[in-house]
């Protein structure tokens, strides 16, 4: 004789629920068009797209490497760069470098006659800017003063290095300050490396006296 299902056992409910709950959980899954379904295929389908996605983001990382260690190259290349433009710079520059042998002769006691810019020389992969320096002064200041010129930021040679004792009988041609016991004349050549300006005219910086 049937009996209503409030009147089974206890055990037997609970089994009975289980085995509705799986079988309800089963539909959902495997039953085309249910909501698990489609959320599961919807999973897989990303699941598929992120393999992919996330191979491509380790081959990613590499270049993300080696493009702070090309920044890094280069932040040292632009240093080294802003160094060498101070040693032998794009332009000509003549007044500042006039101005720094001036200091430099200053600076040793020397003093400057006259310096005469010469013609531009044009070499493989930069240019000459000589200047012919007429200068005079106590001995160890002209040491001092060559020295100082080889300190200096931009590239100086000295050359064609002609130099004289003061002889106290001759007059000599300028007024000389006490102790100047040197005088003469050299070369004086810098560098810079713009090939614009390829030509230049021997234009003496020094003004010339007039003839009485």
């Amino acid at each position: 004789m049937p009996t209503a299902f409030r009147d089974w056992p206890w055990p037997l409910q609970a089994v009975f629920y289980f085995a509705l709950a799986v079988v309800l959980v089963l539909v959902g899954i495997y039953v085309p068009g249910s909501p698990v379904a489609t959320v599961r295929s919807q999973l897989e389908a990303a699941q598929a797209e992120y393999k992919p996605l996330e191979t491509e983001v380790q081959n990613l990382r590499v270049y993300k490497q080696r493009r702070a260690e090309l920044q890094s190259d280069m932040e040292a290349l632009q240093k080294q760069l802003a160094t060498l433009q101070t040693i032998v710079p794009e332009d000509k520059q003549t007044d500042q470098f006039i101005l720094m042998v001036q200091g430099a002769a200053v600076s040793s006691g020397v003093t400057l006659r006259r310096l005469t810019a010469k013609g531009v020389n044009q070499k493989q992969y930069y240019f000459e800017l000589p200047f012919e320096v007429e200068a005079d002064g106590p001995y160890y200041s002209v040491l001092d003063f060559f020295s100082r010129l080889g300190r200096l930021s931009r590239i100086i040679n000295v050359s064609n290095l002609k130099l004289n004792g003061v002889s106290g009988n001759s007059a000599p041609k300028f007024h000389m300050t006490p102790g100047t016991s040197v005088t003469g004349t050299f070369l004086v050549t810098t560098f810079f490396t713009k090939s614009a300006d390829q030509t230049a005219t021997t234009t003496p910086t020094a003004a010339p006296r007039k003839r009485r």
